[in-house]
């Protein structure tokens, strides 16, 4: 069994994570909605901070009976201070700021602006990477990348107001997202040096529970530990062990998997399709339909795939 893991490419495993990942948001806005009508006392028992913390609860425990006997003394004996700092750094970022920023995102903004404005991580990761990692990418790929991004650009400030317009319309769901795909870009680009020396097992045992730790801390120093008291619902706690193992485990366990064997030219060009599975989620399951920015940004961003297609293949050769 392990054998035929060992030959699925990075590319196969990312590709997977990115259409768990894409249909994450809309399943996030739909289960929320679900909560408002069945409030309890007035409350919305699926509220996006329950939501995060149940979830990342029944994500752990997945982790724990996936992976708990990586857990061990000697294992952990071996990792450097600087690996346990980039655990610590991972599972803040990627862990607890970057979901709470685009959870909160999704309150104040439609679904279709929180995917495509989150089309900034991928250049910047691939940035970092070059930077820090000396990750080598040709012309093609740095082309592919750049031009998805101008996709998203033009999808976000293409409005029938005018550019100007669009722009004023950028507010606190729109920054929110990109400071969570700051902090993602910046997740993923550690993750990736420490993968090769931490066990996956420990690495996302530690990052699901540091999260959730510093997530559950900033929530009640903010809002008090009122702000949890429907997280025991047993209505909450049924959807949160479906969305937990699909979402947050499935997804998670697919793209730390593919980051170990890809490129950062690979990484990017799976990325990039990441608008398109959340624009068709927003579509079928909310019913979102896609304004004409959206297909202009779209169609270039696509463009943007073929190059990076075309540089990934021409740096195999």
């Amino acid at each position: 069994m392990n054998q035929i893991f060992a030959k699925i490419s990075g590319r196969a495993y990312l590709l997977v994570a990115i259409v768990i990942f894409g249909l994450s948001n809309a399943i996030t806005r739909k289960l929320t909605d679900l909560g408002a009508t069945n409030l309890i006392d007035g409350r919305n028992p699926i509220s996006f901070c329950n939501l995060l913390f149940v979830g990342n609860l029944v994500a752990l425990l997945a982790l724990l009976a996936i992976y708990g006997r990586q857990w061990k003394f000697r294992t952990l004996t071996q990792l450097s201070k600087f690996d346990w700092l980039a655990l610590v750094l991972v599972a803040t970022l990627s862990g607890a700021l970057a979901p709470a920023l685009i959870f909160a995102a999704l309150e104040q903004t439609a679904v279709n602006n929180v995917v495509l404005i989150g089309r900034v991580e991928p250049p910047l990761a691939l940035a970092l990477s070059v930077i820090f990692l000396r990750e080598r990418v040709n012309l093609w790929v740095i082309l592919g990348v750049l031009l998805s991004f101008i996709g998203v650009a033009l999808t976000v400030l293409i409005q029938p107001s005018g550019m100007m317009g669009a722009v004023s319309m950028i507010g606190r769901g729109e920054l929110m997202t990109l400071s969570g795909a700051v902090a993602l870009a910046v997740s993923s680009v550690i993750s990736k040096h420490t993968l090769s020396k931490v066990p996956l097992g420990v690495f996302s045992i530690f990052r699901m529970l540091m999260g959730t730790v510093i997530f559950f801390a900033i929530v009640v120093r903010l809002f008090g530990p009122g702000h949890f008291m429907d997280v025991f619902s047993p209505f909450l706690w049924q959807w949160m062990l479906l969305y937990s193992l699909l979402i947050v485990v499935g997804g998670q366990l697919f793209w730390f998997q593919g980051l170990k064997k890809a490129s950062a030219g690979e990484v990017s060009l799976i990325s990039s399709f990441g608008p398109i599975v959340g624009i068709l989620a927003a579509l079928l399951i909310l019913g979102e339909v896609p304004t004409m920015a959206q297909y202009i940004g779209g169609s270039i961003i696509l463009l943007g795939v073929l190059l990076n297609q075309i540089g990934v293949a021409k740096q195999r050769q």
